[in-house]
């Protein structure tokens, strides 16, 4: 795959202010190992490898296990992440599914019980944010780094 653009080199206030505002939702109170375990979802869904791929690696120095991380695409079917974080993730898949799913008013009502207003509403934004780094990396075709590998012999 090939680049299309730099889009930090043709943009870059307009990319400064994308910056600013992930940094924003990032300090927003939310725990750091759901806004990645969120994060990681979205990109799953929009297909962004490049998102994914500095996700991941973020969840893990963390402390995210491989178990939880392999698992999450099937998460609704696995006993391992929390009520808070099951909640956090369908609302994640409502909003970057929204087209399609209209944001469901049962989604949400599991949302309230594991959110405050002012968490949804960081919530929401996070997933906002994600949504637009996986279509900013898909569209102008970010690549993401690379680990030199070698041959079986």
């Amino acid at each position: 795959m090939k680049p299309r653009l730099d889009p930090f080199a043709a943009a870059p206030q307009v990319l400064q202010a994308m910056l600013e505002l992930s940094k924003k939702v990032h300090d927003s109170g939310l725990e750091a190992s759901l806004m990645e375990l969120v994060k990681i979802r979205a990109s799953q869904l929009n297909g962004c490898a490049f998102c994914l791929h500095m996700h991941t690696r973020e969840a893990r120095a963390q402390g995210e296990t491989e178990e939880r991380l392999y698992l999450l695409s099937a998460w609704n079917e696995s006993p391992l992440y929390t009520g808070r974080e099951r909640a956090a993730l369908a609302w994640t898949e409502a909003l970057t599914l929204v087209a399609q799913t209209r944001a469901p008013d049962a989604d949400y009502a599991v949302l309230r019980e594991h959110f405050s207003e002012e968490e949804c509403v960081n919530l929401t934004l996070l997933i906002g944010v994600i949504n637009t780094w996986n279509r900013i990396a898909v569209g102008f075709r970010s690549v993401h780094p690379v680990a030199q590998r070698r041959d079986a012999a």
